[in-house]
């Protein structure tokens, strides 16, 4: 009995403890920020909806190899005077008809305008499933310094706090200086404004914080980000020693793997398919047709004749000399009824089938202007393509010098802090002692903070660069986008 009741009370504590540990904020790390952005950003999401269309495009294309097929069915009423086309009088009555018909149709021959689009379709497909995998680096690149944003902004309010609780101390020892006599009472007034300016200082870097966190959580598309916050992680190392490689290197392998030169690339390759589609429609078209059609009246039927008993004869001419007329018999028509439905629309089918051949010889100068119109956007697709490389050429050596600038901006400014540091310290020793105002003290504490303001600055500005230099070199912000 004792031994459940310790069991209880061990699986109350242990089940108490992982609530506790749930109801804690939730710190996501970078990888965690990119990955929940790419499954959840808007922008990718409307990117993948591009592929899907790309895809349907294709559907489309590919159907142009295919035969077109249609069916038709019409019932009809005729109302008044007319003909009945069974019986070849004029009624004054209702008829009813139906009939149904099936065309097929198919293209044997379009100037390779069919071939050309569906190339085109799946050069489509290539074109916005890199326009995606551009969409999701630069999302990451995006995720990645709102990330060192809010890491710069949590290590500027933690150096705040700190500068401010060294003021407070200082301001309360003042104080009992000020009573002693030691100093003159204008310096504890120095120090009293130094703490409210830490204080004002604490609320802006505060803010700073908060906005960042939003801004970051808006890139992840996050609903409730109240409580967001991502885990501190200052690593400012090298890992891929990015660095030792050379511009030309980095240019050459970023030649190799960037999205926005592959993306130039397709267009290109699809330009060249619109012209190649534009010069078909200078060749003739061939195509063949097949057409069915039957019908189906309700309408009486003649089955059968007999004599006119009211009218037996009628003259239809008299012989010459005698004048004697010559007669016929008349005869009334025996209606019956109708053929079945499914028996006349048997008796009376009928086909047609043959080949149409178009040939184009004047259209307005449409289609040469067409020709031309996709030239031009063809030359200005190669254009786009070599500024694509030109830029890209820029843009890798700029990263290259703003990596290597930053990592000497990071360097100089630990050496300089390291320097402040021991500045301030010389400081406190001499103003402790009385040997130093509170103004020449309040300097070498200003300093002091503005070099490790300037240290946590550089850095996180040194490990985005960084990242951006590795980016050109193939190397992702976290190893899930696939190419």
């Amino acid at each position: 009995m004792k031994i459940n009741k310790y069991n209880n009370l061990v699986f109350t504590l242990l089940f108490g403890l992982g609530l506790s540990a749930q109801a804690q904020t939730k710190q996501w790390t970078l990888e965690e920020c990119v990955r929940y952005a790419l499954d959840n950003n808007i922008t990718i999401k409307l990117s993948e909806l591009d592929v899907k269309n790309a895809a349907i495009d294709k559907k489309d294309a590919f159907g142009n190899y295919l035969p077109s097929v249609n069916g038709s069915a019409s019932h009809s009423w005729n109302v008044g005077l007319n003909q009945n086309i069974t019986t070849g009088l004029l009624e004054n009555q209702t008829t009813q008809y139906s009939s149904v018909g099936l065309s097929v149709g198919v293209d044997i021959y379009k100037g390779l305008q069919i071939q050309n689009t569906y190339r085109r379709t799946k050069l489509s497909i290539i074109a916005s499933q890199y326009q995606l995998v551009k969409m999701q680096e630069d999302i990451s690149l995006n995720v990645a310094n709102a990330f060192l944003e809010i890491l710069f902004n949590k290590e500027n309010l933690k150096v705040k706090k700190e500068q401010m609780i060294i003021d407070e101390k200082r301001f309360a020892r003042s104080e009992e200086m000020v009573k002693a006599g030691t100093i003159p009472r204008g310096d504890l007034y120095d120090l009293k404004a130094t703490v409210a300016t830490d204080q004002q200082a604490i609320i802006v870097a505060e803010n700073s914080l908060l906005i960042s966190k939003l801004s970051l959580a808006q890139l992840l598309q996050l609903k409730d980000f109240t409580d967001f916050d991502v885990i501190d992680d200052t690593n400012v190392k090298d890992e891929n020693n990015i660095l030792a490689q050379n511009p030309v290197d980095i240019y050459n392998k970023a030649k190799e793997i960037r999205t926005d030169l592959k993306i130039a690339q397709t267009n290109l390759e699809i330009a060249e398919k619109n012209v190649a589609i534009a010069k078909g429609a200078y060749q003739p078209t061939l195509s063949a047709f097949y057409n069915f059609n039957t019908r189906a009246s309700y309408s009486d039927i003649v089955t059968g004749s007999v004599p006119n008993t009211l009218n037996p004869t009628s003259q239809i001419g008299y012989v010459e000399g005698t004048n004697q007329s010559v007669l016929t018999n008349n005869y009334s028509p025996v209606l019956g009824s109708p053929d079945g439905i499914l028996d006349q629309f048997s008796n009376n089918k009928g086909q047609s089938f043959g080949f149409q051949l178009s040939v184009p010889i004047f259209n307005g100068f449409s289609v040469r202007n067409n020709v031309e119109r996709n030239k031009v956007s063809l030359e200005k697709s190669k254009i786009d393509l070599e500024q694509k490389s030109l830029d890209l050429q820029r843009n890798v050596y700029t990263a290259f010098t703003d990596a290597k600038g930053a990592l000497n901006a990071y360097e100089s400014s630990t050496v300089t802090l390291e320097a402040r540091q021991q500045s301030y310290n010389y400081a406190k020793e001499k103003y402790d002692v009385g040997l130093m105002n509170s103004f020449d003290f309040t300097q070498a504490q200003t300093l002091l903070t503005n070099a490790q303001s300037d240290l946590i600055r550089t850095k996180y500005d040194y490990m985005f660069k960084i990242k951006i230099l590795e980016f050109y070199f193939g190397i992702p912000i976290v190893p899930v986008i696939q190419k």
